[in-house]
């Protein structure tokens, strides 16, 4: 008797992994190193298992299909591999979103005839449907279009290929299921040599979506700003300390602010005690204040429903390296670090600093926004690695002593608004603070600033303080102008680019 073979389509599990990586190393055979590592799985699994799906065909793995939810608003048309999936780390997964994203779909070359691909796209398209989903949206390779570039451009050869003149085995099934090409991207996914990094981004449409009605915690497009000018004082302690900070964010919280932002080492007072210890002892004693001030004000973000980013303050690792870090401690009473990644030459030889290694964006409940350090806005990378995340807000607290310091700051932060398309807040700290090493004399005037085009104010300043008097400045920001500006405006720098003559990576 006939043994008769088993198909069955489920939900992946991380026993699976083995079988999976066999099945995808056989499918991407001529692309070297192509599969998901185990940690990768494991975190998809974590934060989607609904969206992973895999055939089982006699008990082993033989093809699957890999999902994300995201909030595709915050993406666009014009996005890459790397962004959609948060640089592997798959944070880009939103249980609120309303895009099914589709990371990866292969079938061992084996079992390419029992139409399993098929299977897996219905699936998808089933799971789209009962999650109310919009629809489903993905980058697909055209595997090739190498052999026609010389010929062809990507627009003709998706032409040829949809009326069957050119064959092109991934592209000629999405469109027989039901997939129609929305747009070509370019440099899409990295080493994706044999379709020359070009991408069709398809998409299926889920005719039975019905909008969900958002009556309260819809995201904000209007975001109110509140940027804290700090006046340079002495504290007898740290109770004293939060009290003028508590003052602060009592005011802005009265004006409905969204963001709080406090300048760069703006706890510098709580030194005075240590005055005579060297400069490398005393900032360590401040260090000591870092822990307790971060409880602090993840308490004050939730009680006066704003979020803040605390500046920055000096805090030691394990291995006794110091760092200059902030945290951003959200209204909901979580909180994240950020860290100063170029250190000032000062800051070295004085304070024994080094640099941090984190460049990324922070979700929060008004979109995503970037936070840099003083020094670090004056490295153009730092920003647009942080644009090409989704960054719609950088926020910059900073410490400049003359006036010729704040102006590399605030020029170079005028630049950073113009090339990436965002819009850029800074704030720092003024007067003078007797009794503290290298902390005696500040200036500052904290300033929101815009891209330069029809939708902005002429020179690009949306707000600014008076200089070097202790104030809050409270500005409102309208993400939808920036939403504009990326596919209309006069002149549009994140799209034109030209990625075929340079790229910006972040080494891991």
């Amino acid at each position: 008797m006939t043994k008769i073979a088993t198909i069955e389509l489920r939900n992946l599990q991380i026993e699976d992994y083995l079988d999976l990586k066999d099945s995808m190393q056989a499918a991407y055979s001529d692309w070297a190193g192509s599969y998901w590592k185990e940690h990768h799985i494991r975190k998809l699994l974590e934060v989607f298992p609904e969206g992973q799906l895999c055939v089982i065909y006699e008990g082993k793995v033989v093809a699957s299909a890999l999902a994300l939810i995201v909030d595709y608003k915050k993406f666009g048309d014009n996005h890459t591999y790397k962004q959609i999936t948060g640089e592997y780390t798959f944070e880009t997964h939103s249980p609120e979103g309303n895009i099914l994203y589709g990371i990866d779909v292969f079938v061992h070359p084996e079992y390419r005839g029992l139409r399993l691909g098929r299977r897996l796209y219905d699936a998808r398209k089933e799971l789209c449907e009962n999650l109310n989903l919009r629809g489903i949206v993905f980058g697909g390779r055209i595997p090739n279009y190498n052999k026609h570039a010389d010929k062809l451009k990507p627009k003709e050869y998706i032409e040829n290929v949809r009326q069957r003149e050119i064959h092109d085995p991934v592209l000629n099934f999405q469109l027989s299921n039901d997939f129609h090409v929305r747009k070509v991207l370019t440099n899409y996914l990295e080493g994706d040599k044999s379709s020359l990094d070009y991408a069709t981004l398809m998409a299926w449409n889920n005719i039975y979506y019905q909008p969900k009605e958002v009556l309260v915690n819809a995201q904000k497009t209007v975001i109110r700003l509140g940027l804290v000018q700090w006046q340079m004082r002495h504290f007898a302690t740290l109770d004293a300390f939060c009290e003028q900070a508590e003052y602060f964010l009592d005011a802005v919280s009265d004006y409905q602010s969204d963001f709080a932002l406090f300048p760069e080492l703006f706890n510098a007072p709580l030194m005075a005690p240590y005055n005579h210890l060297s400069t490398a002892d005393s900032i360590r004693k401040l260090a000591e204040f870092t822990e307790p001030l971060r409880k602090r004000f993840s308490e004050m973000a939730m009680s006066y429903n704003v979020n803040i980013i605390t500046g920055s303050m000096p805090q030691i690792q394990e291995d006794g390296t110091l760092y200059n870090v902030g945290f951003l401690c959200r209204r909901d009473g979580t909180s994240k670090r950020y860290e100063k990644v170029h250190i000032t030459p000062a800051e070295k030889s004085s304070w024994g600093m080094v640099g941090g290694n984190q460049i990324k964006v922070f979700d929060t409940d008004c979109g995503k926004i970037g936070i840099l350090i003083c020094y670090d806005v004056e490295f153009p990378e730092l920003p647009r690695l942080l644009a090409e995340q989704g960054m719609q807000i950088l926020f910059v607290p900073f410490l400049t002593d003359t006036q010729n310091g704040y102006m590399r700051v605030r020029s170079c932060a005028q630049a950073r608004a113009i090339e990436n398309e965002c819009y850029v807040a800074i704030a720092g700290c003024v007067g003078n603070l007797p009794k503290v090493n290298n902390m005696d004399i500040q200036f500052a005037q904290a300033a929101v600033f815009t891209p330069c085009d029809f939708a902005f104010p002429t020179n690009g300043i949306k707000a600014e303080a008076t200089p070097n008097t202790e104030m809050t400045l409270i500005a409102d920001v309208d993400i939808n102008p920036l939403l504009e500006l990326h596919n209309f405006g006069s002149v549009r720098n994140l799209k034109d680019r030209r990625k075929d003559l340079y790229e910006l990576k972040i080494n891991k």
